[in-house]
């Protein structure tokens, strides 16, 4: 399914495409059919200029279809303004099976006309998952032509996090890490940026601005970054985070002291641009859930009232309100809490990975083979006293990337038994959420939006022309 040459690309994508100094889609359904997924697997498992040349394709012909990578900052601005309510937006981590793990998220919110939703990748998710920004943007992108989306879609990356221990023996080689994450995020087209320095919060001093200065100057040091890098006419969605997960749960003085701090900080950088889109906070949860030694999960409290709190708090900074990290793993009837208590956004990742590896129809050899993968490989992070399912359960998610191409090319059955079961899950999430039917509020406040452009591959202009 990979083109060998950009000659062979142009020629296997003529009946759709046609590349002359610009790029016109001549027949969207054929781009829709066997182009788009030639296109994405040339994208990421393609040789040098022709993987160049698919990336850049992709992204041209997803604009002239009407898919176009956004920032949601303008719906986050309307949600401090009260002007809608009872809405929570899913923040979906896509590790695995990434081409058709983003076509179940954007077929099951296509049929129940579900207006935001995002693709996102964190910091870490990217070096086990053997993903880069430049190849996750064209893979969400590919993944919203292919199920005939039209309008904005949301990429973006999760949990930029400073390393604290790094950080205490050399602070600025991180911030400088951090910084090179976010060009690299900006220049592939992401709208959507959450900076986690919450890493840095010192509890040891005895006032919360102290506690929190590290969190939010260096935050705000990031975000002045981001600001000068976005593309003109775009405001990147930026999230900052006060409490790191699954550490002490977060309270509304610890955020006031972080926004505070955080707006004087930025806007002595960057004079009155717009600051924070959102802030995540921590109320009982942890990434992963926590696994018992049988391999099931503990049922965890989540304190929905200091989440409202602190959503209402974050309004009245002009945020749209609180962000829940770790939630895909909580009980089924904990969903609809969170549009009730005003959060603004929820971060789901490990359920959706149960899903796909925990499907009847995922093969049992390769799973097994995966699992060999962890105890052959991984033994050093089996921590003293786990039993075999909680080591296999907390390692798991780093076979993606070592076993990318199997996971990609599993039989067309297979895969669509998988998503599926995806979408199922997704649209119970999209309806406890209370994102079922709300495509006018894209139309109303995510409109106009401008167009990210990148530039055209030389080798491709060589061959083209």
């Amino acid at each position: 399914m990979t083109f060998a040459s950009v000659q062979e690309l142009l020629q296997g994508t003529r009946q759709a495409i046609e590349v002359n100094g610009g790029v016109r889609v001549k027949d969207a359904a054929a781009l829709r059919g066997e182009a788009i997924d030639q296109l994405v697997h040339t994208a990421v498992f393609g040789q040098d200029d022709v993987r160049e040349a698919a990336r850049w394709l992709i992204w041209e012909v997803g604009w002239q279809v009407g898919v176009k990578s956004a920032s949601i900052d303008s719906l986050y601005q309307a949600r401090s303004r009260d002007a809608y309510a009872n809405s929570t937006v899913a923040a979906i981590n896509v590790r695995a099976m990434a081409y058709d793990f983003a076509r179940a998220i954007v077929a099951s919110a296509k049929r129940r006309n579900v207006g935001s939703f995002i693709f996102e990748l964190a910091r870490s998710e990217m070096g086990y998952t053997d993903q880069s920004c430049a190849e996750f943007a064209t893979v969400m992108m590919a993944a919203a032509i292919k199920e005939g989306h039209t309008g904005p879609i949301f990429i973006q990356g999760d949990h930029y996090q400073a390393d604290a221990k790094k950080y205490a023996s050399d602070p600025e080689s991180v911030i400088d890490g951090l910084k090179k994450l976010i060009r690299e995020a900006i220049a592939a087209g992401y709208g959507n940026i959450d900076i986690d320095t919450s890493t840095l919060v010192d509890l040891s001093f005895p006032t919360l601005a102290e506690q929190q200065r590290h969190n939010f100057e260096r935050c705000a040091e990031l975000a002045a970054l981001i600001r000068q890098l976005e593309p003109p006419g775009v405001t990147i969605s930026i999230g900052g985070e006060i409490g790191e997960v699954g550490k002490k749960n977060s309270t509304v003085e610890e955020l006031e002291a972080y926004v505070t701090g955080f707006n004087a900080a930025f806007g002595s950088r960057v004079g009155q641009k717009r600051g924070l889109s959102k802030v995540s906070v921590n109320t009982g949860s942890s990434h992963g859930g926590v696994v018992l030694p049988d391999g099931t999960l503990l049922k965890v409290a989540i304190d929905f009232d200091t989440l409202r709190e602190m959503s209402a708090a974050a309004r009245g900074h002009g945020m749209g309100g609180a962000v829940q990290h770790g939630a895909s793993t909580l009980p089924a009837e904990y969903f609809s809490k969170f549009p009730e208590v005003g959060t603004v956004e929820v971060h789901l990742a490990t359920e959706f990975q149960n899903i796909i590896l925990d499907h009847g129809a995922f093969p049992s050899d390769l799973k097994a083979e995966a699992y060999q993968y962890c105890k052959d490989k991984l033994a050093d992070e089996w921590a003293k006293g786990d039993t075999e399912e909680q080591f296999i359960y907390k390692t798991r998610k780093k076979i993606w990337g070592p076993f990318k191409q199997q996971v990609w090319t599993l039989p067309a059955d297979t895969r669509a038994a998988i998503r599926g079961q995806l979408e199922e899950k997704l649209e119970f999430l999209y309806e406890q959420l209370g994102v079922i039917d709300t495509k006018s509020l894209l139309e109303k406040y995510v409109k106009d939006t401008p167009k990210i452009s990148k530039p055209q591959p030389e080798a491709l202009k060589a061959v083209a022309a």
